[in-house]
Protein backbone atom coordinates (compact mmCIF):
# COMPACT_ATOMS: atom_id res chain seq x y z
CA UNK A 1 0.00 0.00 0.00
CA UNK A 2 2.59 2.87 0.59
CA UNK A 3 3.57 2.66 -2.76
CA UNK A 4 0.15 3.98 -3.78
CA UNK A 5 -0.42 6.02 -0.77
CA UNK A 6 0.41 9.38 -2.80
CA UNK A 7 -1.39 9.03 -5.87
CA UNK A 8 -4.21 7.48 -3.61
CA UNK A 9 -3.90 10.99 -1.47
CA UNK A 10 -3.90 13.07 -4.39
CA UNK A 11 -7.14 10.81 -6.43
CA UNK A 12 -8.97 11.54 -3.23
CA UNK A 13 -8.72 15.20 -2.82
CA UNK A 14 -9.37 15.95 -6.72
CA UNK A 15 -12.60 13.53 -6.31
CA UNK A 16 -13.97 15.58 -3.38
CA UNK A 17 -12.86 18.96 -3.91
CA UNK A 18 -13.56 19.74 -7.65
CA UNK A 19 -17.51 20.55 -8.25
CA UNK A 20 -20.12 18.14 -8.39
CA UNK A 21 -23.77 18.05 -7.34
CA UNK A 22 -23.34 17.06 -3.77
CA UNK A 23 -20.34 19.68 -3.43
CA UNK A 24 -23.02 22.67 -4.46
CA UNK A 25 -25.85 21.50 -2.56
CA UNK A 26 -23.72 21.63 0.65
CA UNK A 27 -22.84 25.29 -0.39
CA UNK A 28 -26.18 26.22 -0.75
CA UNK A 29 -27.04 24.96 2.34
CA UNK A 30 -24.03 26.59 4.55
CA UNK A 31 -25.04 29.64 2.77
CA UNK A 32 -28.72 29.09 3.85
CA UNK A 33 -28.50 27.50 7.38
CA UNK A 34 -24.99 28.22 8.61
CA UNK A 35 -21.91 26.47 8.90
CA UNK A 36 -22.79 24.46 11.97
CA UNK A 37 -26.39 23.24 10.16
CA UNK A 38 -24.72 22.06 7.41
CA UNK A 39 -22.15 19.86 9.09
CA UNK A 40 -24.19 16.84 8.75
CA UNK A 41 -24.78 16.99 4.89
CA UNK A 42 -20.95 17.18 4.91
CA UNK A 43 -20.82 14.07 7.35
CA UNK A 44 -23.22 12.39 4.98
CA UNK A 45 -21.88 12.93 1.63
CA UNK A 46 -18.24 12.07 3.15
CA UNK A 47 -19.35 9.12 4.63
CA UNK A 48 -21.77 7.75 1.78
CA UNK A 49 -18.96 7.85 -0.66
CA UNK A 50 -16.80 5.94 1.79
CA UNK A 51 -19.24 3.31 2.63
CA UNK A 52 -19.57 3.09 -1.78
CA UNK A 53 -15.66 2.55 -1.60
CA UNK A 54 -15.78 -0.37 1.00
CA UNK A 55 -19.02 -1.71 -0.93
CA UNK A 56 -17.72 -1.78 -4.42
CA UNK A 57 -14.78 -3.30 -3.25
CA UNK A 58 -15.82 -5.72 -1.25
CA UNK A 59 -18.34 -7.05 -4.56
CA UNK A 60 -21.54 -5.73 -3.40
CA UNK A 61 -21.68 -3.23 -5.91
CA UNK A 62 -19.97 -4.80 -8.94
CA UNK A 63 -22.68 -7.50 -8.33
CA UNK A 64 -25.73 -5.07 -8.36
CA UNK A 65 -24.05 -3.09 -11.30
CA UNK A 66 -24.22 -6.19 -13.46
CA UNK A 67 -28.32 -6.52 -12.19
CA UNK A 68 -29.72 -5.44 -16.14
CA UNK A 69 -30.98 -2.07 -15.81
CA UNK A 70 -29.83 -1.30 -12.31
CA UNK A 71 -27.33 1.34 -13.06
CA UNK A 72 -29.49 2.54 -16.03
CA UNK A 73 -32.21 3.12 -13.39
CA UNK A 74 -30.07 4.51 -10.64
CA UNK A 75 -28.81 6.86 -13.31
CA UNK A 76 -32.42 8.11 -14.07
CA UNK A 77 -33.69 8.45 -10.55
CA UNK A 78 -30.39 10.61 -9.55
CA UNK A 79 -30.54 12.96 -12.66
CA UNK A 80 -34.48 13.29 -12.00
CA UNK A 81 -33.38 13.73 -7.85
CA UNK A 82 -30.91 16.47 -8.67
CA UNK A 83 -32.97 17.90 -11.24
CA UNK A 84 -35.92 18.29 -9.12
CA UNK A 85 -33.91 20.14 -5.95
CA UNK A 86 -32.10 22.31 -8.71
CA UNK A 87 -35.92 23.58 -8.80
CA UNK A 88 -36.20 23.80 -5.57
CA UNK A 89 -33.17 25.99 -5.07
CA UNK A 90 -33.88 28.06 -8.33
CA UNK A 91 -37.41 28.55 -6.86
CA UNK A 92 -37.22 29.56 -2.88
CA UNK A 93 -38.31 32.55 -2.01
CA UNK A 94 -35.48 35.01 -1.84
CA UNK A 95 -36.44 36.18 2.29
CA UNK A 96 -36.10 32.56 2.84
CA UNK A 97 -33.08 32.66 4.67
CA UNK A 98 -34.81 34.04 8.06
CA UNK A 99 -38.00 33.16 7.26
CA UNK A 100 -39.45 30.19 9.47
CA UNK A 101 -40.73 28.36 6.19
CA UNK A 102 -37.47 28.06 4.44
CA UNK A 103 -36.90 24.70 2.71
CA UNK A 104 -36.22 21.48 4.27
CA UNK A 105 -32.46 21.31 4.97
CA UNK A 106 -29.85 19.12 2.96
CA UNK A 107 -29.17 16.67 5.71
CA UNK A 108 -27.37 13.34 6.42
CA UNK A 109 -29.51 11.03 5.18
CA UNK A 110 -30.15 13.15 2.01
CA UNK A 111 -26.36 13.45 1.53
CA UNK A 112 -25.78 10.00 2.04
CA UNK A 113 -28.60 8.69 0.07
CA UNK A 114 -27.31 11.01 -2.73
CA UNK A 115 -23.93 9.55 -3.12
CA UNK A 116 -26.22 5.97 -3.79
CA UNK A 117 -27.76 7.68 -7.04
CA UNK A 118 -24.71 9.92 -8.11
CA UNK A 119 -23.24 8.72 -11.17
CA UNK A 120 -19.71 11.00 -9.96
CA UNK A 121 -19.46 8.94 -6.99
CA UNK A 122 -19.67 5.41 -8.46
CA UNK A 123 -17.35 5.87 -11.07
CA UNK A 124 -14.46 7.24 -8.26
CA UNK A 125 -15.45 4.16 -6.28
CA UNK A 126 -15.01 1.88 -9.72
CA UNK A 127 -11.59 3.96 -9.89
CA UNK A 128 -10.31 3.44 -6.37
CA UNK A 129 -11.20 -0.27 -6.54
CA UNK A 130 -9.95 -1.11 -10.05
CA UNK A 131 -6.71 1.51 -9.86
CA UNK A 132 -5.15 1.77 -5.92
CA UNK A 133 -6.04 -1.94 -4.91
CA UNK A 134 -3.19 -4.75 -5.13
CA UNK A 135 -3.88 -8.59 -5.41
CA UNK A 136 -3.14 -9.21 -1.92
CA UNK A 137 -4.07 -11.88 -0.10
CA UNK A 138 -6.03 -9.27 2.32
CA UNK A 139 -8.13 -7.33 0.29
CA UNK A 140 -10.90 -6.78 2.35
CA UNK A 141 -8.52 -4.84 4.63
CA UNK A 142 -6.99 -2.94 1.83
CA UNK A 143 -10.42 -2.07 0.93
CA UNK A 144 -11.63 -0.93 4.81
CA UNK A 145 -8.10 1.20 4.81
CA UNK A 146 -9.20 2.76 1.21
CA UNK A 147 -12.43 3.69 2.24
CA UNK A 148 -11.36 5.15 5.50
CA UNK A 149 -8.76 7.26 4.32
CA UNK A 150 -11.37 8.47 1.70
CA UNK A 151 -13.05 9.67 4.11
CA UNK A 152 -10.53 11.60 5.99
CA UNK A 153 -9.51 13.27 3.20
CA UNK A 154 -12.98 14.12 1.72
CA UNK A 155 -14.04 15.54 4.83
CA UNK A 156 -11.89 19.17 4.77
CA UNK A 157 -12.59 18.60 1.18
CA UNK A 158 -16.32 18.89 1.70
CA UNK A 159 -16.28 21.14 4.85
CA UNK A 160 -14.30 23.51 2.26
CA UNK A 161 -17.45 24.18 0.56
CA UNK A 162 -19.78 24.47 3.44
CA UNK A 163 -17.28 27.01 4.96
CA UNK A 164 -17.39 28.75 1.41
CA UNK A 165 -21.36 29.02 1.54
CA UNK A 166 -21.58 30.02 5.38
CA UNK A 167 -18.61 32.78 4.57
CA UNK A 168 -20.95 34.01 1.71
CA UNK A 169 -24.00 34.31 4.01
CA UNK A 170 -22.40 38.18 5.12
CA UNK A 171 -22.97 38.95 1.03
CA UNK A 172 -26.29 37.92 0.85
CA UNK A 173 -28.26 40.12 3.41
CA UNK A 174 -30.71 41.61 0.76
CA UNK A 175 -33.36 39.19 -1.20
CA UNK A 176 -31.86 39.99 -4.29
CA UNK A 177 -28.47 38.80 -3.35
CA UNK A 178 -29.84 35.60 -1.93
CA UNK A 179 -32.06 35.18 -5.10
CA UNK A 180 -28.83 35.80 -7.44
CA UNK A 181 -27.60 32.88 -5.52
CA UNK A 182 -30.07 30.39 -5.96
CA UNK A 183 -30.52 30.84 -9.32
CA UNK A 184 -26.62 30.63 -9.99
CA UNK A 185 -26.37 27.22 -7.62
CA UNK A 186 -29.72 26.03 -9.41
CA UNK A 187 -28.30 26.35 -12.75
CA UNK A 188 -24.44 25.33 -11.68
CA UNK A 189 -26.15 21.83 -9.76
CA UNK A 190 -28.07 21.25 -12.77
CA UNK A 191 -25.03 21.69 -15.28
CA UNK A 192 -22.73 19.34 -12.92
CA UNK A 193 -25.78 16.90 -12.65
CA UNK A 194 -26.25 16.18 -16.17
CA UNK A 195 -22.57 16.35 -17.13
CA UNK A 196 -22.35 12.94 -16.25
CA UNK A 197 -23.99 11.58 -18.88
CA UNK A 198 -20.93 13.01 -20.96
CA UNK A 199 -18.52 11.22 -18.83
Amino acid sequence: MPSTLLPFLLFAFVSSITPGPTNILVLSNAARYGLLASLPSVLGACGGAALLVLAVGTGLGESLLKVPGVHLAMTAVGLLWLTWLAWKIYASPAEALSAKDSPRKFGLVDAASLQLVNPKTWMMALAVISVFTTSTTDQGREVAWLSLTFFLVAMPCMGSWALLGAGSARWLKSPAALGRLNKILAVVLLISAWSSLLA
